[in-house]
């Protein structure tokens, strides 16, 4: 059997993110999002924490983040731990660990982002490819019953 590698998250951007074009014209954006997690503790005192994840959007995806994302731009990121391993200058062996984006979608509801916010995903041959055109609140499927087949319903 073989494992499972799938990380969504939902969060803020602590910065713009960073676009690179590499010499083959494929875009590589680099963001951190912070995810905060709010909770009570047992003596009642109201507590707050935020982790911070680096994140690494590839071709069609970091098209669309450099153009619609922005500084506290809300976004919901679907994708994979990816860990990179290099020697720095002193010979020690460093490691990061990031998430490589897979599916985004962005949940602000800015006028200037397609739809109001919109759902992408890595593909291939096409390098994005919107999932809805509806806006991220609205609900995942609607299920309309015909008027005529309603009274044989059992519920």
């Amino acid at each position: 059997m073989s494992g499972v590698n799938k990380v969504i998250l939902i969060g803020n951007l602590g910065s713009d993110p960073e676009i690179r074009h590499l010499e083959s014209g494929t875009a590589v954006a680099n963001f951190n999002i912070a995810t905060t997690e709010r909770y009570t503790d047992r003596q009642g005192n109201k507590q707050e924490q935020t982790e911070w994840h680096r994140i690494e959007l590839w071709d069609g995806l970091a098209r669309i983040a450099e153009q619609y994302l922005k500084k506290g731009s809300k976004v919901y990121v679907e994708g994979k731990l990816r860990t990179d391993q290099w020697t720095d200058q002193n010979g020690q062996n460093r490691y990061t660990t990031k998430i490589r984006g897979i599916n985004m979608t962005m949940l602000d509801g800015r006028s200037d982002s397609p739809a109001g916010g919109g759902g992408y995903q890595q593909s291939a041959p096409q390098a994005s490819a919107p999932q809805s055109s509806a806006p991220a609140s609205a609900p995942a499927a609607n299920f309309e019953v015909p008027e005529e087949e309603s009274d044989d319903l059992p519920f």
